[in-house]
C-alpha cells in the first residue's frame, strides 16, 4: 500500500485544520453581492487561503505527489501519484449558509484512488479510506443499506460536464418511479460517500465528473458499495457515468437506467 495507511491519520490532521479554518468563516445566512462576480469574490476570500494551506500540508506530507490544477475537471494523471482536493466542497451551499459542504481530498496513484478524506464539519461527518482497507465515518466501519429499491433513498446531481443532459433528466424521471425518493442532498462527494455508511442507498449520475467523484467513490467501495457506470462496467474517472450502491440494489439499479434512452443529436 505504499504507506497509505501509515499516511492516513496525517491527512486527517490536515483537513480538519482546513475544514476548521473554512468553519471559522462560515456564517449562517447568505454571503455575496447580487451577482455572479459579488458572490465569486466572497468565495475566494475563503477558498483561496484555504486551497493554499491545503496544499502546503499536503506537500509536506507527500512531495512526490503532483496536484490537480482545477477543482473542477475531469483530468486525473494516469501514472504517478497526484493529489485531487478541494478546499470548500458545497461552495453554493457554504455561501449560502447551509452546511453541507466539506474539505475533499483523495490520493490518486496510477489513476485510481487509494486514500480519501473527507470532512464535513458542521455535519459531524469525517469519512475516511483507504484502498484494501476499508472505510471508516468518525471511526467506525462504514455499513451499507440492505433495503429493496422501492424503499430507496437515491440522490444524484449534475457534473458541470455533462453533455447528456436530456438523459440524465429521463433517468430522474425512471428513478422515481422506483424509489422512495430522489434528493439532491448536496456535494457530489459527500452523497456518494454517504451510500458507503447506508444514509443514501443509491446515487447514480451521467456526465464526467472525476474530480468529484473520486473520493466518494473509494469510501463507497471500501465501505462496500458496488460502483460502476451506468453499464455496469468498472468506473474510472474517464467514464461519462456512474452508479454507487449496495450489492443487493446495484443490478435493480441498473435495470432501470438501461431502460432509459440515450439521446439522439438531431
Amino acid at each position: 500500500m505504499s504507506g497509505y495507511q501509515e499516511l492516513l491519520p496525517h491527512v486527517v490532521k490536515a483537513v480538519r485544520e482546513v475544514g476548521a479554518f473554512v468553519a471559522a468563516r462560515h456564517t449562517a445566512s447568505a454571503v455575496g453581492g447580487p451577482d455572479v462576480d459579488g458572490v465569486i469574490a466572497v468565495f475566494r476570500m475563503v477558498d483561496a487561503p484555504a486551497s493554499e494551506l491545503l496544499r502546503e500540508r499536503l506537500a509536506a506530507l507527500r512531495p512526490q505527489a503532483r496536484w490537480a490544477p482545477d477543482e473542477i475537471g475531469t483530468a486525473v494523471a494516469a501514472t504517478g501519484e497526484q493529489w485531487v482536493c478541494d478546499a470548500v466542497d458545497g461552495a453554493v451551499h457554504f455561501l449560502q449558509g447551509l452546511p453541507y459542504w466539506g474539505v475533499t481530498v483523495t490520493l490518486v496513484a496510477d489513476g485510481r484512488p487509494v486514500l480519501a478524506v473527507l470532512d464535513a464539519p458542521h455535519l459531524g461527518f469525517l469519512y475516511t479510506a483507504v484502498e484494501g482497507r476499508g472505510a471508516h465515518l468518525n471511526g467506525r466501519p462504514l455499513k451499507a443499506s440492505g433495503k429493496d429499491l422501492s424503499a430507496a433513498l437515491a440522490c444524484t446531481s449534475q457534473p458541470p460536464y455533462n453533455r447528456e443532459p436530456e438523459r440524465a433528466g429521463a433517468s430522474l424521471t425512471a428513478m422515481l418511479r422506483h424509489t422512495l425518493a430522489v434528493r439532491n442532498l448536496g456535494p457530489t462527494a459527500l452523497q456518494v460517500a454517504q451510500v458507503g455508511s447506508g444514509h443514501v442507498d443509491v446515487f447514480w449520475e451521467y456526465g464526467e465528473d472525476a474530480n468529484n467523484l473520486l473520493p466518494g467513490a473509494l469510501i463507497a467501495r471500501e465501505g462496500g458499495a458496488l460502483v460502476t457506470d451506468a453499464d455496469g462496467h468498472a468506473w474510472t474517472p474517464a467514464s461519462p457515468s456512474f452508479v454507487a450502491a449496495p450489492a443487493a440494489l446495484h443490478a435493480d439499479v441498473l435495470r432501470v437506467l438501461a431502460a432509459v434512452p440515450a439521446h439522439e443529436a438531431a
